[in-house]
């Protein structure tokens, strides 16, 4: 599957990191959120579906969900599958190892008059140091894909077009444009 969003490539990145798989069934799945959010109005609500019917799957009443309510309910567990070690995880990834990105996407930028700013197609493959996972996790707390792109292109800009300050100090930002793949290991 091609992930093109940001935050979607983070999600991704601290689902490796579980230690057991979510649950699959449709029954199991409802009784799981069903105890994270504490009651099966609250499910309904989160899915769009009427309270009995999740009563239905509780009890194993209703076995197949339509596709898009299957995919709705996966997205639901894997959102609040693990808390404590997706957060371990991104505290790893904050403190000390960083995060490795592979993106497929164009690039531009704003540099002085006499240089060439066109944006261009590039596949790059970086560690990305601490501080910038940082940034990542923040952007991605406040809820913005715009944010995020953000983050990554500042994340670019220091690790692979200034390499950290030795080279191109007169580049003032970089824009990341048609993102075509975005990945993300711990």
């Amino acid at each position: 599957m091609v992930v093109r969003s940001v935050g979607e490539g983070l999600d991704r990145m601290l689902e490796k990191a579980f230690t057991r798989k979510p649950p699959r069934s449709a029954g199991a799945q409802m009784r799981f959120l069903v105890k994270q959010l504490k009651g099966t109005k609250a499910v309904a609500q989160a899915l769009g579906i009427s309270q009995r019917t999740v009563e239905r799957y509780v009890k194993d009443q209703i076995k197949r969900p339509r596709p898009d309510l299957a995919g709705r309910m996966a997205g639901e567990v894997r959102k609040r599958w693990q808390p404590k070690v997706r957060e371990k995880a991104k505290q790893a990834a904050v403190t000390s190892q960083g995060v490795m990105i592979d993106v497929r996407a164009s690039l531009g930028y704003a540099a002085p008059a006499g240089t060439t700013d066109e944006a261009r197609e590039r596949h790059l493959t970086l560690a990305l140091p601490p501080h910038h996972a940082g940034r990542l996790f923040d952007a991605q707390e406040r809820g913005g894909e715009r944010q995020m792109r953000q983050a990554v292109a500042d994340a670019l800009k220091d690790v692979y077009f200034q390499q950290r300050g030795t080279r191109a100090a007169s580049l003032d930002e970089v824009r990341m444009l048609d993102v075509q793949h975005i990945e993300f290991e711990l």
